[in-house]
């Protein structure tokens, strides 16, 4: 392979992590667990690092919790988004760590019990953290020998955690944090054939109980269980773009033992596109929106981030 092809394969799989780390910009709490997120288990060569920086923007039925009885939302959230990715070695397995800060400013009104209401507060979001391992088909390797991989049947496993650090006020209906943990584990398989790869996504998210919740009750919320698959077509010079849908179901809530009767039920739909700019810097842009949506997340989402790559060699 000649030194720029070699230098291509290597830059694919790192604008690959892109989807990774950036797949996780923060919107609203009752959203942050159901993001798409093409390519989570792409290879990347051992010890390179991902710093990345970025902006999204949210319009429509997000952000009120779908436990308070609130209607016709209408309302925008600004959130920019600081985050730190590495490739590891997890025994012979290529795999990830992940971090991310976000911060969200959130405006808008909607109908509480028949009555308008409004909301602008901005602050940080609750942090997240992610580690992911493939288990098979994605051996670890140092960026010298990674020129030869050719990425064929992957596997992998990975679990995200939401740590409730967040903007958050008992006596406010709309919050930026969940005063809650989360725990998502998730499992997924790539089939990669030409320039065309295909995969799947199979997750479940947990919660902790919110025992603060609007007044001081407590609110518990049933697992959400979601699917997501994405068709991506790779370009030369490490361009990717990717087309996806996502589906969740689940996660019914009660308030002192009252249940709400708020089952989610919704689709998404969504579309990547990542463009290297040179050796160590890319971009990526994002949009997804709702196609049906029982309760909540009926809302359209665009974002840009931007990835500055070191270490490993590079």
């Amino acid at each position: 392979m000649t030194g720029r092809g070699r230098f291509a394969s290597v830059f694919r799989a790192i604008i690959c992590t892109v989807a990774v780390a950036i797949g996780w910009l923060a919107i609203a709490p009752e959203t942050r667990a159901q993001d798409i997120e093409p390519r989570l288990y792409s290879n990347t060569p051992v010890g390179v690092n991902f710093l990345i920086a970025g902006y999204t923007y949210t319009q429509g039925g997000v952000a009120f919790d779908s436990a308070l009885p609130v209607t016709k939302p209408k309302l925008e959230t600004n959130s920019g988004v600081l985050a730190l990715s590495r490739a590891l070695d997890f025994w012979g397995h290529s795999g990830k760590i992940d971090g991310i800060v976000p911060y969200t400013w959130l405006s808008g009104s909607a109908d509480f019990d028949g009555e308008p209401v409004s909301r602008s507060v901005s602050g940080f979001g609750d942090p997240l953290f992610r580690v992911s391992v493939n288990l098979y088909g994605a051996p670890a390797l140092q960026l010298k020998d990674f020129a030869s991989y050719h990425q064929d049947l992957v596997v992998g496993a990975a679990l995200q955690v939401s740590v409730p650090w967040g903007q958050y006020d008992d006596t406010r209906l709309v919050n930026i944090g969940t005063n809650r943990w989360f725990f998502k584990p998730s499992l997924g398989v790539s089939k990669t054939e030409g320039p065309w790869t295909l995969e799947a996504t199979a997750a479940a998210t947990f919660y902790t109980n919110n025992s603060d919740f609007f007044g001081g009750h407590t609110r518990e919320q049933d697992p959400i269980y979601s699917a997501q698959a994405h068709v991506i077509r790779s370009f030369a010079r490490g361009i990717w773009a990717s087309v996806s849908a996502t589906y969740f179901t689940g996660g019914s809530t009660t308030i002192d033992g009252v249940d709400k009767h708020d089952l989610q039920r919704n689709w998404r739909v969504g579309a990547t596109l990542a463009l290297p700019v040179n050796r160590q810097n890319s971009v990526k842009f994002y949009g997804s929106s709702g196609v049906s949506a029982r309760t909540g997340n009926n809302y359209d989402l665009l974002g840009v981030a931007w990835q500055y790559r070191f270490g490993g060699g590079i």
